[in-house]
């Protein structure tokens, strides 16, 4: 008996076909929804620098050098030019102060010194001589004078008499007038000599007191041309050390050339140059330090320059405390850690080469299994030498990746090996 054999819907060709089909949307949805789409990198762990995010002090300083110089440098410069006549000592030896360092000798300056000298003894005889004649002149007219009262007392008798003699008609009228007249004029010549001794006198003293003026202008002028002579030698200012001496014998030198400086060996001071962008921030007090002959040593800003040369402006440093390292030198050079603040709690990020790539808006962060670093958005704030302060996106245990990034272009993801 015959039947209808139904034809099969599913068969093994199209179970398998719809398998397939079935698998390629999951595996397209399973990429839409899940799959890693960004761009990954194979880096060498060992060829990269990571460092750890930490809470900490965080101390805005900047680092600088400064050269070691004597605390106080007394500069020698000729007063009065002339040629190295004498050397009396070198370069690098202690001197105390008044010992002559070297003596120049100027022929020009002598000369005018001797000259003053023999303008000032003339003067000198001039004002004897000048005594002696004024007196000599006094001496007549008081002479003249005596005379003239000896012959004033004769007629003031005569005329007492004829007055009486007159009276009692025994001399003529005539002789009685010529008496009179003689004793009037006698009377007059004495009040004229005495006016003209009086003026003598007051004359003399006058010239006298002038000549003694220019005298002692004269002699000043002398004390300023041996002080002039006394400055061809050439004499240390303090007690110190010779440092420099830059002159040779039978060597011309100028007025007002420097030949070279005595320093104050009994302390030291540290000078630094500074860039141009810290002077506002830059003031005496601030404190700053370093390390020497393994020890640290702390140093204070004691003076500011604030002349700005080349881009840089100077400062003078003074050891804290008077605490000379010992050992140090003139010349030396440190290099000073100088705080900027007092410091206060932050989240610490080290520095690296990864700053120039990314301008500290976004690093790789290394994951806790330490198989990979993905990039993070942070934001950084100050920085000093050693660390940036970490404003957003970082957490203190966190791992960064800190050497450069230079070559990682658009990598979104590091795979360490």
């Amino acid at each position: 008996m015959d039947r209808v054999i139904e034809k099969k819907k599913y068969t093994p060709k199209k179970i398998a076909f719809v398998a397939g089909a079935a698998l390629v949307l999951v595996v397209i949805l399973y990429n839409l929804l899940f799959a890693e789409r960004s761009s990954k990198l194979n880096v060498d762990s060992k060829r990269i620098t990571v460092g750890s995010v930490q809470n900490g002090v965080f101390q805005e300083f900047i680092a600088i050098d400064g050269a070691v110089e004597p605390l106080k440098t007394f500069y020698l410069d000729i007063t009065e030019g002339g040629r190295v006549e004498k050397i009396y000592t070198d370069d690098g030896r202690m001197v105390e102060k008044g010992d002559t360092i070297l003596k120049l000798s100027n022929t020009t300056l002598q000369i005018d010194f001797m000259t003053r000298e023999t303008q000032l003894y003339d003067l000198m005889n001039e004002r004897q001589n000048s005594e002696i004649t004024m007196k000599q002149d006094q001496i007549r007219k008081m002479n003249e004078l005596a005379e003239i009262e000896y012959n004033l007392a004769l007629a003031e008798r005569a005329y007492t008499r004829n007055k009486m003699l007159i009276a009692e008609k025994v001399i003529s009228q005539e002789e009685f007038e010529a008496s009179k007249d003689q004793y009037e004029y006698l009377k007059k010549r004495k009040t004229l000599g005495e006016r003209s001794v009086k003026q003598d006198a007051q004359l003399m003293d006058e010239r006298l007191r002038q000549l003694d003026e220019s005298i002692r202008r004269m002699d000043a002028n002398i004390n300023m041309a041996r002080n002039t002579l006394n400055n061809l030698y050439v004499t240390a200012p303090i007690d110190g050390q010779l440092s420099t001496l830059k002159a040779q014998v039978g060597e011309s030198k100028g007025a007002g050339e420097n030949i070279g400086q005595v320093d104050d060996m009994k302390g030291y001071k540290v000078r630094a140059s500074i860039d141009e962008h810290y002077i506002s921030r830059i003031y005496p007090g601030l404190e700053g330090n370093f390390d020497f002959n393994g020890g640290n040593y702390k140093l204070k800003v004691a003076k500011v320059f604030p002349e700005v040369q080349g881009g840089t402006f100077q400062v003078d440093m003074e050891f804290a405390e008077g605490t000379t390292p010992e050992g140090i030198r003139r010349g030396q050079t440190l290099q000073i850690r100088l705080n900027l603040n007092d410091g206060g709690k932050a989240v610490l990020l080290p520095r690296g080469g990864f700053y120039q790539s990314t301008g500290g808006s976004w690093v790789f962060v290394v994951d806790p299994s330490g198989d990979y670093a993905t990039k993070r958005n942070i934001k950084l704030g100050r920085q000093n030498p050693k660390f940036y302060e970490v404003i957003d996106g970082l957490q203190p245990g966190e791992k960064v990746v800190l050497s450069s990034y230079d070559s990682y272009g658009n990598i979104d993801r590091l795979e360490l090996k």
